[in-house]
C-alpha cells in the first residue's frame, strides 16, 4: 500500500473510532476528518489537485445532468454526492411544513385510534409501512417522514419512540432493497446493468417479502419486554383529543398534503422522467416555501444542518478511499478468491458487500462493485443477474448495520437525538446487526435455492 492509501484508511478509522465514541459531536468529526483528507492525502501525498476537485464535486452542480438527466443514464457517486444533500435539505423543508400543518400529528393519532392506542400494533403497523413505502419512495424521504410521526405519537402515548425508529429504520432499508427505486444503490445497478422496477421486484423482492416477516418477528421478541409493559398501561381512549383536532388550517393541511404527494409521483416517476432528486428536492422545497408564506423563515431555520454538515465531511472521507483505489482494492480481492464456485462468488459478494457497506456509504461501494461483477460473470461463465442480486442484498441490507451505514441510518438516528432521544452506537447496533444476519442469510440461502 502507498502511503496516501495508508493515510486514507488511517484517517477512516479514526473517523469511524470517534464517531462510535460519541465524545465529539459527528458534524466536527467527519468535516475535521474530511479536512484532513483534502490536505494531507490529496495535497501532501497524492499532490492531485484533480483529486480535490473531483470529491468536491461542486462542478456537478452546474451541469444539465445534475438536474435533468435521459432515463437509463448512469448515475456518478464520485466524491459529495451534493444531489443526496439538496434532496435532503428540500425533505427536510417539506416534512417540517407538513409538521407545522399538523398533519403528522393528525396521522399519528388516526393510527393510534385506529388500534385501539396498543402499543404492540402500532410497533408492527409502522415497521410494515416502512418497508411498503419504501419500495416506491426513497428511503431517506421515508425515515423523515416516519420519524416525524413516531415522536409525535411517542409525546401524546408517552412512548419510548426508540425501538419504533431503530425498527423503522431497518425495515426503509429492507423495503428498498425490493425495487429499483427505494434504495440509491439499487438505481445505480438497475441502470448500469439495465434492470428494470419490475426485474428487482421478481427477485430482490422476494427475498425482502419473506425475510420483512421474519424481521417483524425478530424485533418484537428484541423489544418485547418494552412493549408489554407499555401495553400493560391503562390507556383511555377518550383521554385523546380526535385526530381532526391536529388540524391546525384546513388550508395549510389540504396543501402539505398535495405537496406531499407530489413528492411520491415525482419520486416514483424520475427515472422515467429523467428528473434528478436534486431537481425534486428543490422544487418541492421551493413550493413548501412559497406556500407557507410568512412562515417560510422559520422552516429554514429548522433544516438540520448538523446531518447535512455530517454527510459532506463523510463523502470526503469516503472519496479518500475512492480516489487511493482501497474500495477497487477490496472489490478485487472477491474475483481473485472466488474461483469458479458460484455459491462463493454469492457468498464472498452478500458478505463482503454487507460488511463494508455497514462502514462505508454503500452508494459508492456499489458502484465500484459494478465492474467486478460484470467482469466475474464475463470470465466465469455465470449468469450477471444472480451475482447483481447478492450485490443488491448485501450492500442495501448490509448498510442497515450501523447508523452510518445508509442515508437513512443517519437521517432517522439525527431526528429522534434532534427530539431528545439520542441513540447511541451500542443501543442502535445491539438489535440491528443480529436483524442484519438474519435477513443476510435469508436472502444467501435464497439464491442459493433458485440460481445456483
Amino acid at each position: 500500500m502507498t502511503i496516501a492509501q495508508i493515510l486514507a484508511v488511517l484517517i477512516f478509522v479514526v473517523m469511524f473510532a470517534l464517531i462510535v465514541s460519541d465524545r465529539i459531536e459527528r458534524e466536527f468529526v467527519s468535516l475535521g476528518c474530511g479536512a484532513l483528507t483534502l490536505i494531507l492525502v490529496f495535497g501532501v501525498c497524492m499532490r492531485s489537485k484533480n483529486a480535490i476537485i473531483e470529491t468536491l464535486n461542486i462542478q456537478s452542480i452546474f451541469t444539465k445532468s445534475f438536474w435533468y438527466a435521459k432515463a437509463g443514464a448512469e448515475e456518478s457517486s464520485m466524491g459529495i454526492n451534493w444531489a443526496t444533500i439538496i434532496f435532503i435539505a428540500g425533505m427536510m423543508i417539506m416534512v417540517e411544513g407538513m409538521a407545522k400543518a399538523g398533519f403528522f400529528r393528525w396521522l399519528c393519532m388516526r393510527l393510534a385510534k385506529m388500534v385501539h392506542y396498543k402499543p404492540i400494533p402500532l410497533f408492527v403497523t409502522f415497521m410494515i409501512m416502512s418497508a411498503l413505502l419504501a419500495m416506491f419512495i426513497d428511503s431517506i424521504t421515508v425515515i423523515l417522514f416516519l420519524a416525524a410521526v413516531t415522536v409525535e405519537l411517542a409525546r401524546l402515548l408517552k412512548l419510548d419512540p426508540v425501538p419504533m425508529i431503530i425498527s423503522e429504520v431497518f425495515c426503509a432499508n429492507l423495503g428498498g432493497s425490493a425495487t429499483m427505486c427505494g434504495d440509491p444503490p439499487n438505481i445505480i445497478i438497475g441502470t448500469a446493468l439495465k434492470y428494470s422496477f419490475w426485474d428487482f421486484l421478481g427477485n430482490t423482492g422476494i427475498m425482502a417479502g419473506l425475510s420483512l416477516v421474519i424481521v417483524i418477528f425478530y424485533f418484537f421478541m428484541v423489544y418485547r419486554k418494552e412493549l408489554l409493559l407499555e401495553e400493560a398501561e391503562a390507556i383511555h381512549p377518550e383521554m385523546f383529543p380526535e385526530p381532526a383536532e391536529a388540524i391546525k388550517s384546513k388550508k395549510d393541511f389540504s396543501i402539505s398534503c398535495v405537496i406531499f404527494l407530489c413528492a411520491v409521483v415525482l419520486l416514483v416517476t424520475h427515472e422515467e422522467t429523467g428528473l434528478s432528486v436534486a431537481f425534486i428536492g428543490t422544487v418541492i422545497a421551493l413550493v413548501t416555501l412559497i406556500t407557507s408564506g410568512k412562515n417560510a423563515l422559520e422552516l429554514i431555520k429548522k433544516i438540520d444542518y448538523k446531518t447535512l454538515l455530517f454527510f459532506i465531511g463523510l463523502f470526503i472521507v469516503v472519496g479518500g478511499l475512492e480516489q487511493t483505489e482501497i474500495l477497487e482494492k477490496i472489490a478485487a480481492f472477491i474475483g481473485e478468491i472466488s474461483g469458479g464456485n458460484l455459491k462463493l462468488m454469492v457468498a464472498i459478494i452478500i458478505w463482503i458487500s454487507a460488511i463494508a457497506s455497514a462502514f462505508v456509504d454503500n452508494i459508492p461501494f456499489a458502484a465500484t462493485m459494478i465492474p467486478i461483477v460484470k467482469s466475474l460473470a464475463a470470465a466465469q461463465g455465470v449468469e450477471l443477474s444472480t451475482l447483481a442480486w447478492a450485490l443488491s442484498m448485501g450492500t442495501d441490507i448490509g448498510g442497515s448495520a450501523t447508523p452510518i451505514g445508509a442515508s437513512a441510518n443517519v437521517v432517522g438516528t439525527s431526528v429522534a437525538a434532534k427530539s431528545g432521544y439520542p441513540i447511541s452506537w451500542g443501543k442502535y447496533c445491539r438489535s440491528t446487526v443480529p436483524a442484519t444476519i438474519i435477513v443476510l442469510v435469508v436472502s444467501m440461502l435464497f439464491i442459493f435455492g433458485r440460481y445456483c
